[in-house]
């Protein structure tokens, strides 16, 4: 018989694999490569969402990442985005431009009609080729009125979310940095083209995908995957890897595949409080998110409310208020709860604000920042 895991054993491996179990020592590029990348349309975010994985992270470890060009800022997963490590930006890349395309088009429809899209591609990429960065503007603006039925807005949108792989440039999402989108071409800023598709027309991305997404984001159905990265054909990169996977079921019945070895803690392994930042994957990389957050408060997963895990699962929500984080809870809090969401939050605080905090664990060791956790009702 298939082995049936609930919803708090399912929590459990998806803690362990985000690193939210226990915070990893591994440096940040091996988190975000490990992540499959993260959301990150608000820049400053994943610098929470890092400090809450990662044991002695700082700033400056990210901002080295992006000025090195070892990691990039790019449209990818769902048309969102994300802050990627660059080797996965450009193996990954072709096999999403056909959903990127989709996606705008579908969204624009009426706007987009009649449009010769590699025309406009062609257009885009001779505008780019002097190696300037340009905001989105500015390059409709280049353009010269070529296309004048579309609103400008949108014809930016298809060239730098879709048509021509495009990096957000630094300063965009450095360390406190408040600066506007300047765009490049991902080959420009990378040194070399994005791998092309397989002429022969099979799917080692797909395949890698499957993989890479169990090992951050298992055990899990098929529809997780595709919600996870909005990607079409994916059934026969699963059935293609189908021999190297282990199945089990949820209690709603459906079939979870998961890598043979991967970590699967036991159910009643305690959960440590931890801040996550808004959109976070750990929430959003999933069709099915009651493993994470109840039903009755999904919609804070897309709405950008950043959300406090206790006992593993969204209890809260947490802002930042001229240098205070306040928390609001979404149900009672026991009072051993609301101590650790104390300290925990006094750690972030002092993080956020650069009060003292332990270079070794990431965790407050004196004062900290400073909290103000609510009342629930």
């Amino acid at each position: 018989m298939t082995t049936v895991l609930d919803t708090r054993a399912l929590n459990r491996a998806t803690l362990a694999r985000q690193f939210l179990l226990d915070r990893t020592t591994a440096p940040a590029l091996d988190v975000i490569t490990h992540l499959c990348g993260m959301q990150a349309q608000e820049p400053q975010e994943p610098f929470t969402g890092l400090w809450s994985r990662t044991r002695a992270f700082r700033p400056a470890h990210l901002d080295t990442l992006l000025t090195r060009r070892t990691a990039v800022r790019t449209h990818l997963m769902r048309r969102t985005v994300h802050l990627m490590a660059a080797a996965d930006a450009l193996a990954w890349r072709a096999r999403h431009d056909s959903m990127l395309r989709q996606r705008v088009v579908t969204t624009y429809r009426a706007e987009l009609a009649g449009l010769d899209l590699e025309e406009v591609a062609a257009a885009g990429r001779a505008v780019l080729a002097d190696g300037r960065p340009r905001t989105m503007a500015e390059l409709v603006q280049a353009l010269d009125g070529r296309w004048p039925g579309p609103p400008r807005r949108v014809l930016g949108e298809l060239l730098v979310a879709a048509l021509v792989p495009m990096v957000q440039l630094p300063p965009r999402g450095l360390w406190r940095a408040k600066a506007g989108v300047r765009n490049l071409p991902l080959a420009t800023w990378l040194g070399r083209e994005p791998d092309p598709l397989p002429a022969d027309g099979s799917d080692p991305v797909g395949r890698t995908l499957v993989r890479r997404y169990l090992a951050a984001y298992g055990p899990a159905a098929s529809a997780d995957l595709r919600a996870w990265c909005g990607l079409t054909g994916l059934p026969a990169a699963v059935k293609a890897v189908r021999d190297e996977l282990v199945a089990f079921r949820d209690e709603r019945g459906r079939e979870l595949l998961d890598l043979p070895d991967a970590p699967r803690p036991d159910p009643d392994t305690p959960a440590p409080v931890r801040f996550l930042p808004a959109f976070d994957n750990a929430i959003l990389g999933y069709h099915d998110r009651t493993r994470v957050i109840d039903d009755a408060h999904r919609g804070l997963s897309v709405a950008g409310e950043r959300v406090v895990l206790v006992d593993g699962r969204v209890s809260a929500t947490w802002s930042m208020d001229h240098g205070t984080l306040v928390v609001t809870p979404l149900r009672t809090l026991s009072p051993a709860e609301r101590a650790d969401v104390t300290e925990e939050g006094r750690a972030l605080a002092a993080f956020l604000t650069d009060d003292d905090t332990d270079t070794d664990t990431g965790t407050g060791t004196g004062t900290g920042g400073r909290v103000r956790l609510e009342r629930h009702g």
